[in-house]
């Protein structure tokens, strides 16, 4: 049976079939401080700034995208100018399936269950030896792209990951999957090939994956 939150989550992703709405989405997903404003958008996009703003509250009409209000030039007080209208992803998630299924509620269960029998260490084995199953990727930024992280890179070379892909799970049971992706990480790395140079560290914040990805130290 079609339930009301399934026809929303149908809605939003409907919002994504047009092709310049989900340019704006994508360019918003992939921005390195975390929210852009309509005139970033519209460059990005190579569009007029009315056309980039129709299309960006369209997405946060559809729940995609959230919107802040700052002033981006530094200045305060009279004279500062009005405050930038950005976006940001949405931290609500959406996820379809015609007819719906429910194996989210399966994974709420099975985490339950091994939270209470203590079989974090072989869930932590498994994701390990699982991520190893990946193939040689020179990339780093591909392989964790690949895999669903939205990675973004800063100055000093640490990777954040702007999604979790297991990030309802982990609202619910943090230490079981936030280990459990720390360990996902690790074997994507060696399985990549790239675990000399790279290493995932356990780097929580609000907003974003609690992992992190940085460049091994030398010696």
């Amino acid at each position: 049976m079609t339930t009301p939150e399934h026809l929303d989550d149908l809605d939003a992703v409907a919002a994504l079939t047009d092709g310049v709405r989900r340019s704006a989405y994508r360019a918003v997903a992939e921005a390195a401080p975390g929210t852009l404003g309509r005139d970033e958008v519209a460059d990005a996009l190579g569009v007029g700034r009315t056309l980039a703003a129709f299309h960006l509250d369209k997405l946060v009409a559809a729940g995609l995208l959230e919107v802040s209000y700052a002033r981006r030039s530094g200045k305060t007080g009279p004279g500062a100018g009005r405050p930038a209208k950005l976006y940001r992803l949405a931290a609500a998630e959406h996820a379809v399936s015609v007819p719906p299924r429910a194996y989210r509620n399966a994974a709420e269960l099975l985490a339950e269950a091994l939270e209470r029998t203590g079989g974090e260490e072989t869930l932590y084995r498994v994701a390990e030896a699982h991520g190893r199953q990946t193939g040689p990727e020179p990339d780093v930024t591909a392989l964790l792209a690949g895999h669903g992280y939205a990675p973004v890179t800063h100055e000093d070379g640490r990777i954040e990951l702007r999604n979790c892909p297991y990030h309802r799970l982990a609202e619910e049971f943090p230490p079981l999957i936030c280990g459990m992706n720390l360990a996902m990480l690790t074997g994507l790395l060696e399985g990549a090939g790239l675990a000399g140079e790279w290493c995932a560290r356990m780097d929580a914040a609000p907003g974003r994956c609690c992992v992190t990805v940085s460049k091994n130290k030398s010696d």
